[in-house]
């Protein structure tokens, strides 16, 4: 049977038998599940690991099973933003993410579940009804990547790959126990990454250590000519896996400790500042005031590129096709009435309205000046600081079905997270505690481009804690 391993531990198993028998006792896991991590497998996943046994591949990830979330092109296996509208969508293409990892040698177990359209913080809006949290299988794991935390907690995958709107890679591994990294925007190619808000989201890596997380970077990030919005830059990311924070100078943005967050939460990020004290960084409190304007101008600015992006699910070409009305225009209503769940219907209206004439300037351009002042904050404490550290999320996970009625509050609940996709830098989580049990994510933000530097961070505290070696059934 699997367990929880690295991508070392998992190179050591293959050594030890085949990447055929690695990959095969993974799927024997995820058949046992009852977490619902997963929407789809592939079925060619053993003839991809015996191809690897053959042919001696080196790569780094050479028989590494990895779980895909489902808003990922992959050719041959479905995928469907886990919505009715796209059942039965198959790709003809690989992600440019997914051609880089078939290089390294990865095997693809399967599509991960996820909010509708990546639309959600709970996991609970996907047509294949919610995925359950592998500590406690009455709370949700997070979204929209939910499925990807989830099935790396469970031990159902070593490592994942998600994508991060809004902190749609950082609110999962924060309630799920893992590491999620969002990286610079532009660092990872968004081709075949079916498209929710375009100027925010970036698809991102998920995996029980810092170390896995690098070594995905290693292979998934660069330049890519098919994303206009690449980034030809290039990069080592395990070069950051250094136990060293001397000198490092940290900044504790007093905003992301406001109203509603939980105690247990709150001291659990204060001890570890209080450790990265002990190693030797400093820290100092910063002042970051547009923070709470932050929220609004995200819902404003992602729903507005949801409902210019969603368009082009009518039915006409692929995915669910409505019965035929007496013209184009009552069957693609009809289609995407019946495909759409409600809170991707909610978030097309808001953003239809946002945009539409006489509201354009009001709430949509707007929100993209208050975007440029919350950019202008981060640009200003990185001034004095090296990395910034608060809370991932304000509380842990919170119980299937407490929320789902009442949008507003699981919107607040990303008030951590959507500041980083508005001002597009790097943005770390890693475990640092509990609370009630459950997990406690210390996220650690970067200037642009500087991944490294948050990664040697994360690295450091993993080295000096023991946070991050905790499973699921093992905190009273």
């Amino acid at each position: 049977m699997a367990s929880w391993k690295d991508i070392s531990g998992v190179k050591q198993q293959i050594a030890a038998s085949s990447a055929e028998e690695v990959t095969a006792s993974y799927l024997e896991t995820i058949e046992e599940s009852r977490i619902n991590g997963f929407v789809a497998i592939w079925d060619k996943a053993l003839k991809a690991a015996r191809e690897i046994d053959a042919g001696g591949h080196k790569g780094p990830l050479a028989g590494v099973p990895v779980a895909i979330k489902d808003n990922i092109s992959t050719k041959g296996l479905s995928t469907t933003c886990s919505s009715k509208i796209l059942q039965g969508y198959v790709p003809p293409y690989d992600a440019h993410v997914i051609e880089k990892l078939k290089a390294a040698g990865a095997v693809i177990l399967g599509k991960t579940n996820m909010d509708e359209f990546a639309m959600g913080t709970s996991t609970e809006s996907s047509h294949y009804g919610p995925t359950l949290n592998p500590w406690d299988t009455e709370r949700v794991p997070g979204g929209s990547s939910g499925g990807s935390a989830a099935v790396v907690a469970a031990g159902e995958a070593p490592v994942s790959l998600g994508s991060d709107t809004g902190g749609s890679v950082r609110c999962p591994a924060a309630f799920c126990g893992v590491v999620g990294l969002k990286p610079t925007y532009g660092v990872v190619s968004r081709f075949g990454l079916i498209s929710y808000a375009n100027s925010l989201e970036q698809i991102g890596p998920m995996a029980t250590t810092v170390t896995d997380i690098a070594t995905l970077m290693d292979v998934i990030g660069g330049y890519d000519s098919r994303d206009s919005t690449s980034i030809n830059r290039k990069n080592t990311y395990s070069d950051a896996l250094k136990d060293d924070v001397k000198g490092l100078k940290i900044g504790v943005p007093e905003e992301y400790f406001g109203e509603g967050i939980d105690k247990n939460v709150e001291k659990a990020v204060w001890d570890a500042i209080g450790k990265y004290e002990e190693m030797g960084a400093s820290w100092k409190k910063v002042s970051m005031p547009h923070t709470r304007y932050a929220l609004a101008s995200y819902y404003i600015i992602a729903m507005s590129e949801a409902s210019s992006n969603l368009a082009r699910f009518d039915g006409t070409r692929y995915g669910l096709r409505a019965e035929e009305g007496e013209n184009w225009h009552t069957m693609a209503s009809k289609t995407r009435a019946e495909g759409f769940g409600a809170e991707v219907k909610r978030r097309i209206l808001l953003g239809t309205y946002a945009l539409s004439a006489g509201y354009h300037d009001k709430y949509y351009l707007k929100a993209l000046k208050v975007r440029t002042l919350v950019k202008q904050d981060f640009d200003r404490a990185f001034t004095d600081v090296d990395v910034l550290m608060a809370p991932t999320m304000p509380t842990p996970a919170f119980k299937i079905g407490e929320k789902i009625d009442d949008p507003l509050s699981l919107y607040l609940a990303d008030v951590n997270t959507v500041p980083i996709n508005l001002a597009g830098v790097p943005s770390i989580s890693v475990p640092c505690g509990f609370s009630g049990g459950m997990p406690v994510g210390l996220q650690i933000m970067g200037k642009p481009f500087d991944e490294n530097t948050i990664l040697r961070a994360a690295y450091s505290f993993e080295q000096n804690t023991g946070h991050h070696k905790v499973r699921p059934g093992e905190v009273a």
